[in-house]
């Protein structure tokens, strides 16, 4: 069972960075994917039973999923490291937990499988990272056009069916979006009739969640493009089969950032290569010497006289570059030579923490909310900084690494949201890095 947690730790990273040195070395292996095993856990409403997952990333987020799925009426237990339990109980809470939901914009992942199971569900204005507008446009006209009625109220959205079931429908997405896609993925398994979801985004994770509900008897067809075919069926039944959550991409091309600035040689073990084409590719275009295998990258023959040469990178949906990682790579770019761009087409307002970055003696122009120019290489000194988000505030890890003296990182619980044992992770592979408690 989960345990809610009252308060939140007030914790800091204190690091000592490498002026520009590169001497990490070692294996650093990738976490399961946050960006799967939420939905995964939502899907778990969807069952008859429950099922077990592994390789569950020890992440906060999976802790307060944990925390809302207890609260709705799943069972929840922490087998052993990494291993947990969802079990279905008789009685079921249609109303989602408002402090957890408020924190955690994966929250909203629980509508479709709550609405398609019970017919309604309360839930409170998402809440997550502060990286732009994040409206719930595409989830609201979604429900309508699967019969459901929706109150908008002072404190969030009650939506309900007047059945008690929704009904198959087809649903354009006017824009890619992973958590629409999964979220009307799951509501379609136990919706009467035929979903058809068009413009759907074609992420790896997309495919891995619609195969984890095939196995257990769903019926969908065409995750991984951009049409998906959902029949829908009886609740879904444990068959045994363990899931074992997919390597994280993000926290994937985030280690090769590092190890292409900080590192001798890295090998970056259990992760999966082929979904990192773009990034791989553009590092290799900059000038970083990486080769692959099946399960492993490595970063080798680096040095630190080696020089990068500057990219212009627009981030886009998959197969494109991902927004996740546009923070991470902007580090990049103030360490490659000549002018580079940045261009996030996803949301305005995540290139806000570039005004740290500059603290830090980064050289960077904003052109707009959208986009900025960035002139390097410029050596990064370090300095007192605040975690805004979960991608950024990793990204401030790999900022004090590479720059010179001590950084201090407030705020460490969104990286605590994303990232597993990080400390240790880069410890392992030579970072001089603390957790201490905050005065903040």
């Amino acid at each position: 069972m989960i345990v809610m947690e009252e308060t939140i730790k007030k914790e800091k990273f204190v690091i000592k960075g490498l002026a520009g040195r590169k001497t990490l070395s070692g294996s650093i292996s990738i976490s399961g994917a946050k960006n799967v095993v939420l939905p995964i856990m939502a899907s778990s409403i969807l069952f008859e039973d429950g099922f077990t997952a592994t390789n569950v990333p020890e992440i906060e987020d999976v802790k307060r999923m944990g925390e809302l799925l207890e609260q709705i009426g799943v069972g929840v237990e922490q087998k052993n490291k990494n291993t947990y339990s969802f079990k279905i109980k008789k009685q079921f809470n249609k109303e989602l937990n408002k402090e957890i939901s408020k924190k955690m914009r994966a929250s909203i992942l629980l509508t479709g499988p709550m609405l398609a199971r019970f017919g309604e569900v309360h839930f409170p204005h998402p809440g997550g990272c502060v990286i732009g507008k994040r409206p719930i446009d595409l989830f609201v006209n979604g429900f309508e056009k699967m019969g459901a009625e929706i109150k908008d109220e002072n404190d969030g959205y009650k939506i309900y069916t007047k059945n008690g079931k929704l009904n198959g429908a087809e649903i354009f997405f006017n824009l890619q979006s992973h958590t629409a896609t999964e979220t009307f993925l799951m509501a379609g398994v136990l919706a009467k009739g035929k979903t058809v979801l068009k413009n759907c985004a074609m992420e790896p994770e997309i495919k891995n969640l619609a195969d984890f509900l095939v196995s257990h008897g769903a019926k969908i067809n065409g995750a991984g493009t951009s049409t998906i075919k959902i029949i829908g069926s009886g609740l879904l039944k444990d068959k045994k089969i363990k899931y074992v959550t997919m390597p994280d991409r993000i926290e994937t091309g985030s280690f090769l950032i590092l190890g292409a600035l900080s590192a001798k040689k890295m090998v970056i073990e259990k992760c999966n290569p082929d979904d990192m084409e773009v990034v791989i590719n553009i590092l290799k275009e900059s000038g970083v010497n990486i080769k692959t295998t099946k399960n492993e990258i490595i970063v080798e023959n680096n040095n630190s006289k080696q020089i990068f040469n500057g990219v212009n990178i627009k981030t886009h949906e998959y197969p494109g570059f991902p927004t996740d990682l546009q923070a991470p790579m902007t580090i990049f770019l103030t360490q490659a030579q000549g002018e580079s761009t940045m261009f996030e087409t996803i949301f305005e307002g995540r290139l806000n923490y570039t005004e740290n970055l500059v603290r830090m003696g980064a050289e960077i122009l904003v052109w707009n909310p959208y986009k900025i120019e960035i002139k390097g290489p410029r050596k990064l000194k370090g300095k007192k900084l605040e975690s805004p988000d979960i991608r950024a505030g990793l990204a401030f890890v790999i900022a004090s690494i590479i720059a010179k003296g001590e950084s201090e990182i407030d705020n460490v619980y969104y990286i605590d949201r994303g990232y597993e044992n990080i400390e240790g992770k880069l410890s392992g592979i030579g970072v001089d890095i603390k957790r201490t408690e905050s005065s903040q």
